[in-house]
């Protein structure tokens, strides 16, 4: 028993989950799921949401993917991936719909758009195809977990500095509005984020200097 938890915990299992933080972040490293990152992140409960969305999807279109492997004739490769991501989303999409509707109302159209996303796509390509089921899980998480940092990164100071509030709680006092203090409504445009989004890569790289010898 104590061989398995070895195995499936392994040094190298782990990097599967910790890797996608930093040095192999999708979004920051390998420039995906941007357009996302920029139509959710105004305020960081959607972000939050919806970063634990694709998480959820990534995570297991990667082990399902990963048993369907040997199996799955390659001329149908695509429309099989499509399938179960597809039927992934509609999961989630009706459980947000039954737990959070309004917070599902605000992602509208972009829960569908999972199924395109090209973190996801990408992951149950490059890894699940070729690994099996528990590190292709592992990594979906781990991929999942890496986005899901920058959008909620993005989430808290766009909301921070756009709307002074937190998670739609107000945290920034009303005597500083009464000194003159105004929210920066430029946060909670689009541009905005993707503005953020290079700051953030800028200083990733310049910490990790050998991403950019790469």
């Amino acid at each position: 028993m104590s061989n398995t938890k070895e195995s499936a915990f392994s040094i190298k299992n782990l990097k599967l989950l910790w890797g996608p933080l930093s040095l192999n972040n999708p979004v920051i490293v390998q420039i995906l799921g941007i357009c996302s990152s920029l139509a959710v992140t105004a305020k960081l409960k959607p972000a939050f949401v919806m970063a634990v969305s694709v998480t959820v999807v990534t995570a297991f279109s990667n082990l399902i993917m990963s048993w369907l492997r040997k199996g799955l004739p390659n001329r149908i490769r695509i429309i099989v991936q499509l399938v179960v991501i597809a039927a992934l989303v509609i999961i989630v999409d009706q459980i947000l719909k039954a737990f959070v509707y309004d917070v599902s109302k605000q992602l509208s159209v972009f829960v569908g758009l999972i199924i395109t996303n090209c973190i996801i796509m990408g992951r149950v390509e490059a890894f699940a195809l070729a690994n099996k089921p528990w590190p292709s899980f592992l990594d979906g998480i781990g991929n999942g977990l890496g986005y899901g940092l920058i959008l909620i990164l993005l989430g808290f100071v766009r909301e921070l500095f756009g709307s002074g509030t937190l998670w739609g709680y107000q945290v920034i006092p009303s005597s500083l509005y009464a000194a003159g203090y105004m929210n920066n409504s430029l946060m909670l445009l689009p541009p905005m984020a993707l503005l953020l989004v290079g700051v953030i890569i800028w200083i990733h790289r310049s910490k990790n200097r050998d991403l950019i010898e790469k």
